[in-house]
């Protein structure tokens, strides 16, 4: 049997683009066809909808709501310049990753009917429009504002659902990031309050018949496992939920680096590696 060809349903950030990630769109795409991924998805991040969600770093490079929003149109046009000029080497899908906060849903459908990306990956780093993901101690204020982890993890799957029912984005992004600073995730994930809300949402994913992003961020990082958790992974299987490798790259160095891992998990629990790209064929 021939072995599964890498590839990446969300990925492609890069330094021109996004403010904590490295190197230019070109290398990046340049890099997965050195490494020979047949396609990949590019979804930069959506820009903020007002001045209150841009964050720490970019405030730092002097940018706003108006300028990002100004650089997420030249991102596009870039992406589909690149996705013409390499077609010949690689099928390049052109995409964003969207938001979950106060006002971002309806900035996704504007962005959406403005520049018509090939899909969308539906993603939350805010709870209660914290941005939770960004540092323990912004993790630590989005948790006090909900009464403790526990709550933290609930409100943040409450809002995915509602993301999913609004935005019904091709791929859902990193199902379980939630996680990002709490030791005791495994635990916690199966707790019976928070877990029927993840199977609630996974079923409604099901229904929906929308791909589960397999989020390798977090092995570039040295964890031992992605996002999703083997918990998730295990039961989005059983459910038979499509999953694909998004390797959230934020640089050339992240290309390719930890598909062979993610392979061995997805087949480890007998996972298809026939891999569904996010646009429908």
């Amino acid at each position: 049997m021939d072995a599964p060809q890498p590839v990446s349903i969300h990925g492609g950030h890069s330094g021109q683009f996004c403010s904590h990630a490295k190197n230019t769109l070109e290398e990046i795409v340049l890099a997965y066809i050195r490494e020979g991924y047949p396609w990949v998805g590019i979804t930069e991040h959506m820009p903020p909808v007002s001045d209150a969600f841009v964050y720490p770093e970019e405030r730092r490079a002097g940018l706003n709501a108006t300028s990002l929003t100004q650089r997420f149109a030249e991102y596009i046009t870039t992406c589909r310049r690149l996705q013409a000029q390499y077609a010949k080497d690689i099928q390049i899908f052109v995409g964003f990753e969207s938001e979950t906060y106060s006002g971002s849903l309806d900035s996704a459908k504007t962005l959406i009917n403005r520049f018509s990306p090939d899909y969308v990956v539906g993603s939350a780093h805010h709870v209660a429009d914290i941005p939770f993901d960004y540092s323990k101690k912004y993790y630590q204020l989005a948790a006090d504002h909900c009464g403790g982890i526990d709550g933290l993890y609930q409100a943040y799957f409450d809002q995915q659902l509602n993301m999913i029912n609004i935005l019904k984005p091709r791929v859902v992004g990193h199902l379980d990031i939630i996680r990002i600073y709490d030791p005791d995730y495994r635990s916690r994930l199966t707790k019976p309050a928070i877990w029927e809300k993840i199977i609630r949402n996974l079923e409604r994913i099901k229904q929906l018949d929308l791909i589960l992003d397999f989020n390798l961020r977090p092995l570039s990082r040295g964890e031992r496992e992605p996002y999703l958790s083997a918990p998730i992974l295990e039961k989005a299987h059983a459910m038979g939920i499509k999953v694909v490798p998004g390797d959230d790259s934020h640089g050339i160095a992240d290309i390719g680096a930890t598909m062979q891992q993610a392979i061995y998990i997805m087949n480890a629990i007998g996972l298809s590696t026939t891999w569904h790209p996010p646009v429908r064929r």
